[in-house]
């Protein structure tokens, strides 16, 4: 904090600073409104203006909801292993923040069957999807974070080969460089561990 001129405490005696800095304190404490208790925790803005809904919207996505059965489904227009990732998978890990049916359904379900049978086409793409994951984890929405960590979680997996030995796990390796853009939301929430049930299995 800068000080004006007038506003210091040197020369004054002990009783009359005393005084003063009470009085900025209180100052301070009247222009931070009541709210903003614990906003390193709260939820952020989360508006739904994701690219995944605006191309979802105009029809512009291969995939739709399967109702057919008791359980909704997701069904795909072509096959998966054909997309182009560079186009769809930054798409779909744009539409793990979203909040409304089906876009959050369709967005995780998705970007699962993406990494599941994307093999090889997955680790370019990496760069591409460092900005989705980190806009999703700000919005320190708790259901949107536990999708994306598990999301993360079958991402680094998604190419480790059982005694393989080097050759396999690079996508874990590719996503060191940008430890600095996911980490700091995960650092926030580390002891926020109550438990809640089955809630992130």
């Amino acid at each position: 904090k800068f000080l004006k001129k007038g506003t210091g405490t040197g020369g004054l005696s002990p009783k009359q600073s005393v005084e003063i800095i009470v009085k900025s304190r209180e100052e301070i404490k009247s222009c931070v409104p009541a709210d903003r208790k614990h906003t390193a925790f709260s939820k952020r803005a989360n508006p739904p203006n994701t690219e995944f809904r605006r191309f979802y919207e105009r029809a512009d996505l291969p995939v739709h909801v399967d109702q057919n059965g008791s359980i909704p489904k997701i069904a795909w227009k072509m096959p998966v292993h054909k997309l182009d990732y560079h186009h769809y998978l930054p798409l779909f890990f744009d539409g793990l923040r979203e909040t409304e049916y089906p876009f959050s359904f369709l967005a995780e379900k998705g970007v699962k069957d993406m990494i599941t049978l994307g093999g090889g086409k997955i680790l370019p793409v990496i760069p591409q999807l460092i900005i989705p994951i980190k806009t999703a984890l700000n919005t320190r929405d708790p259901q949107v974070m536990v999708r994306v960590i598990r999301v993360l979680q079958a991402l680094v997996v998604a190419d480790v080969v059982p005694g393989s030995g080097r050759n396999s796990g690079l996508i874990g390796q590719a996503l060191v460089p940008y430890y600095r853009q996911i980490l700091p939301v995960f650092n926030i929430f580390k002891n926020s561990n109550t438990n809640i049930g089955d809630a992130i299995d």
